[in-house]
């Protein structure tokens, strides 16, 4: 009895490894066929726009001197005041206008170079800062504002740090129709390969969208921006 039993057992045994590794056979084969029917074209879609900045952050800077520290403040806020009543006077609101309190420099004081050479003992750096919504209204300003330099003020304005800032806040707004506009370009590129290769497109199998990217149209203009975005799609592809 027991002879049998362990001559059953062996033969369940052999069984079961064969049925196991018949079905992994054939589910490896299987799998097989499917990778080899399985194919897909990935595309790129394009959408590209151009937008007008909807925010200018204007620096404005210009520097005073003076041997006598009392006369020096008293320029700078004569100087301050000409600037506001300036901008105030061509419809820029008061509250657009921000005002930094002002580097002041005593060249005798410094531990380096020989200050008693210096033509003036103290020297001062006043920032003001325009922040509007306005972007003609400013870049119009901007234009304008050596006027005032003929009254003695003296702006600053070469160094990078300087120049205004424009800016697009409205991508919220655009990115829908954007990422639509994309996304047609890449199946309208999809459909063509699909063409070319005498097969029928299928459904997405999977989508990626880039990022954003805002930039200046061009060094002359970076009131405008070019807004861009880039898709990936990869759709199935049938005989």
């Amino acid at each position: 009895m027991r002879s049998v039993s362990r001559t059953s057992a062996i033969v369940l045994g052999v069984s079961l490894v064969l049925g196991l590794s018949s079905l992994g056979f054939l589910l490896g084969s299987f799998a097989v066929t499917v990778k080899e029917y399985e194919r897909t074209v990935t595309v790129k879609g394009l959408a590209e726009q151009e937008h007008v900045a909807d925010i200018v952050i204007w620096p404005i800077q210009y520097t005073a001197a003076d041997n006598d520290l009392g006369a020096l403040y008293a320029t700078i806020d004569s100087n301050n005041a000409s600037i506001r009543a300036f901008l105030e006077s061509n419809s820029l609101p008061a509250s657009a206008v921000t005002l930094a309190p002002p580097a002041i420099t005593d060249r005798l004081a410094q531990s380096y170079g020989d200050g008693s050479r210096a033509e003036f003992r103290y020297t001062a750096t006043q920032a003001l800062t325009v922040y509007s919504s306005d972007i003609e209204l400013v870049r119009g300003l901007m234009s304008s504002l050596s006027d005032l330099g003929r009254e003695g003020i003296v702006f600053s304005g070469a160094e990078y740090h300087l120049q205004p800032e424009y800016l697009f806040t409205r991508l919220n707004d655009i990115k829908p129709a954007m990422i639509e506009e994309a996304t047609r370009e890449a199946r309208a590129a999809a459909i063509k390969f699909a063409d070319d290769s005498n097969s029928e497109l299928g459904k997405i199998r999977n989508a990626s969208q880039g990022q954003f990217s805002i930039s200046n149209r061009d060094r002359n203009n970076p009131h405008i921006k070019n807004v861009r975005v880039v898709v990936s799609v990869e759709y199935y592809l049938s005989d």
